[in-house]
């Protein structure tokens, strides 16, 4: 029996766990991969605070293990197939069962993939899936977004400050509204490339060469895929509440409709999902979670 369990080892988790065992609770961070979740795959974050010349990715995320594992919490290498949230007894891969007072998920977001021949393999080597974390690289360059919601013309436009911006979407108006399309159709740094899709990316002595639908070649020095986040949620569909997209529905309390659990990071209902972000999740849902168990013991 564990007092607190964390379930997913990105940012969000990993700060939890530092947090909770600090406070003195005996806690374990169940985690299928490698600690740092997305953010360990990302090659160098430049707005992390207290970096002022940027960070790599997994020797940020290897420092907020090591800093947690100091505190005294446990980390699994295993992931967790189901939940029994009147209990919160978990059920790893092996079959196993632990059970915790206090469950906090932190299961994270993936960016949705193209599909496409070369993408994989240039993954940090030109192609991105965060404007935000990897803009700063393509300063005076040419660059692509792919996608035609709200996020693409977010990205096609805080790109466009420092970079000549060529947006791609499959068909022939854009899926995003509102004065934001206007400010897009006005900036003469944004070209806009419509009813065409990426059908694979090759890469160049000097950047990347998009191959598109239409037969054409598009050069570039890196492409930001921008066609949707998927929440890793399947393992608590049946458990919390969560919204159409399939986030957790949570506040900034962190907590999420079933008691004493809650919910931190990418797969919570949010409007920015970064490390930063995360992190404050993480704290939060610690917080909150100690302070469920200090009213708890108080009952029994």
């Amino acid at each position: 029996m564990y007092d607190v369990a964390i379930i997913g080892g990105g940012p969000a988790g990993l700060t939890a766990g530092l947090y909770a065992a600090r406070a003195g609770w005996k806690t374990v961070l169940l985690e299928r991969g490698l600690p740092g979740g997305q953010a360990a795959t990302t090659d160098r974050l430049e707005n992390y605070p207290g970096f002022p010349e940027g960070i790599g990715g997994p020797e940020l995320m290897m420092a907020f293990a090591d800093q947690a594992a100091r505190f005294g919490m446990e980390t699994r290498y295993t992931g967790v197939n189901k939940i029994a949230p009147g209990l919160k007894r978990l059920t790893l891969d092996d079959g196993s069962e632990i059970a915790a007072k206090a469950l906090i998920v932190a299961l994270g977001a993936t960016p949705r993939k193209l599909g496409v021949p070369g993408e994989a393999e240039n993954i940090g080597r030109g192609v991105s899936y965060c404007a935000t974390c990897d803009g700063a690289f393509y300063r005076g360059k040419r660059v692509a977004v792919v996608g035609g919601g709200d996020t693409a013309v977010e990205d096609a436009l805080y790109l466009s400050r420092f970079a000549h911006v060529t947006l791609i979407h499959r068909r022939d108006r854009l899926r995003a509204m509102g004065a934001q399309v206007e400010k897009l159709r006005a900036d003469e740094n944004v070209d806009m490339l419509l009813c065409a899709t990426v059908s694979g990316i090759e890469r160049a002595e000097d950047g990347l060469v998009l191959h598109l639908s239409t037969g054409r070649e598009l050069a570039v020095d890196g492409v930001f895929v921008a066609v949707g986040v998927e929440p890793q949620t399947g393992l608590v569909a049946d458990v919390l509440a969560l919204d159409e997209a399939g986030y957790i529905l949570a506040g900034e309390d962190t907590k999420t409709s079933v008691s004493g659990i809650f919910a931190a990071g990418d797969c919570r209902k949010k409007p920015l999902r970064q490390v930063s972000t995360a992190v404050g999740d993480g704290a939060t849902a610690a917080y909150m979670a100690s302070a469920y168990l200090e009213a708890a013991e108080k009952t029994d």
